[in-house]
């Protein structure tokens, strides 16, 4: 029986395979004192080893996530009139940026299921956990982080941002806002047929500060003695510079 079982394994035919062949436009983003943003272009194709047939068409995802860092997100409420903090929550990781794009409406494109395993969505891609018995609802509060930061331009949601061709070639362009975060920034892709991941890719983008930014940044987090001194002097000096031209002026 068992070799039965294998000779009609053997028999079937293999079940083929789809791959990602993916690139960047930029791997590297510099934050100088002029930086107003910059715009990603992601784009790629499908290598397959055999002909696909599947009843179920190829779609995609491609998410783009900052660093992340924890964040305590606190709740306020009315008390004799006066806006006071009542509750908090300590989300244990959040990233600073993160988008999230697809060929269609996120949950026609991956199931619940899916987006729980890989953490694809916003969502998903924040951890909350370590609140205590005392806040009820502890989902509230990264709703409303994610509130926050849709505001701020900093998380994203574009369904219908991928553009796939002939189950082929896909692209999508991704804005990075001006306030970034430094350090690493991950792109992911995901290929799915029947709501479910086929395929996934992954790549980084270094984000960092150069230039006057950079030696700013360095002065102010390694030697901060100094940066207060330099920026005392900067600010008598502008006083100074402020004053005299007054003077001048009124005669």
């Amino acid at each position: 029986m068992r070799w039965l079982w294998l000779i009609l394994l053997w028999a079937l035919p293999a079940q083929a395979q789809e791959s990602i062949v993916a690139d960047l436009s930029q791997s590297r983003v510099a934050i100088t004192t002029t930086f107003t943003g910059s715009e990603i272009l992601i784009f790629g194709a499908v290598k397959r080893d055999a002909p696909v047939i599947s009843p179920d068409p190829l779609e995609a995802v491609i998410t783009v996530a900052g660093p992340s860092a924890p964040v305590t997100v606190r709740k306020k409420a009315r008390v004799a009139g006066i806006w006071i903090n009542t509750a908090e929550v300590e989300v244990d990781a959040a990233p600073s940026f993160y988008a999230v794009k697809s060929t269609g409406p996120l949950y026609d494109v991956i199931s619940y299921t899916e987006d729980l395993r890989h953490g694809i969505s916003k969502d998903q891609a924040i951890r909350l956990v370590g609140f205590g018995s005392a806040i009820a609802d502890p989902v509230e509060f990264r709703e409303a982080l994610v509130r926050i930061r849709e505001a701020e331009g900093s998380y994203l949601r574009l369904e219908s941002g991928v553009s796939l061709t002939e189950e082929a070639l896909f692209r999508a362009s991704v804005g990075l806002p001006a306030n970034l975060v430094e350090g690493e920034y991950t792109v992911r892709i995901f290929l799915t047929r029947g709501r479910e991941v086929v395929s996934t890719f992954e790549t980084g983008i270094e984000v960092h500060k150069v230039g006057l930014e950079r030696f700013l940044y360095n002065l102010a987090h390694n030697q901060p003695f100094i940066y207060g001194l330099m920026s005392l002097a900067i600010a008598i000096a502008a006083g100074w510079l402020a004053s005299a031209a007054f003077r001048l002026l009124r005669r």
